[in-house]
């Protein structure tokens, strides 16, 4: 779902834009106004993803508007919708997402947000999302050490802390095909970023030890010659 705010001072451009973005099911409208100053209000109290504004208006420009975002790094993007195209090398300064001349067509529009709903699809990709009886958590891959499965529960060991949940590490597993995650053993999801060696532990199997922490996990002595073929050779 993208959040977003619109401001246009001109009541039809502004109507056109609503009556636009209310019919699709991912983008959920969180202000409109046409009037800049409210705007500037809404920007650092309201949680938005995009801003979609006019440039030229009374008292605030749609152009300081952006450069209010962008000055304090705020995670807002910008999409100008203006008559104007003088702007437009200013505006990339700024790191804007689109640039879009009146009139515009739906598709056009549309155009511009998809490319932010592309950035998160890819942002969301880093995450791994965690499920336990109350709670959905949000962990940054790169940041998981390793995980543990034990009896019925699975701990996930970060840098930031350890979290628990009744997912199994097949299907934890899943989630992280195609990063630095290897099934070192039947109850262990290893983070090859953080291993810091290994060391013979019996006859088929090695302990690992890594950074960060002074736990430690098990991986046997297949998945280690797999894991040298792929990621040492």
């Amino acid at each position: 779902m993208i959040k977003v705010g619109l401001v246009d001072d001109q009541k039809y451009d502004l109507e056109k834009l609503q009556i636009t973005l209310s019919k699709e099911a991912d983008i959920d409208i969180v202000f409109s106004t046409n009037n800049s100053e409210e705007a500037y209000k809404l920007i650092k109290s309201e949680d938005i993803d995009l801003l979609i504004t006019d440039i030229e208006m009374p008292e605030l420009s749609g152009y300081e508007l952006a450069d209010f975002i962008h000055s304090y790094a705020m995670d807002i993007k910008v999409i100008f919708v203006t008559g104007h195209s003088g702007y437009a090398v200013h505006a990339f300064e700024l790191d804007v997402l689109d640039y879009i001349m009146k009139p515009f067509s739906k598709e056009r529009l549309l155009r511009g947000i998809k490319r932010l709903q592309m950035k998160k699809e890819v942002a969301d990709k880093t995450k791994l999302v965690l499920k336990n009886k109350s709670d959905i958590f949000f962990i940054d891959k790169k940041g998981i050490i390793y995980i543990e499965r034990t009896g019925r529960s699975t701990t996930i060991y970060t840098h930031e802390g350890e979290f628990s949940t009744y997912q199994t590490l097949n299907e934890l597993e899943e989630e992280l095909a195609g990063s630095h995650f290897v099934r070192s053993h039947r109850g262990f999801i290893i983070n090859i970023h953080y291993v810091k060696n290994f060391s013979l532990y019996t006859k088929n199997s090695y302990t690992v030890h890594f950074q960060k922490t002074k736990n430690t996990a098990i991986i046997t002595k297949s998945s280690l010659d797999k894991l040298q073929d792929q990621f040492y050779n």
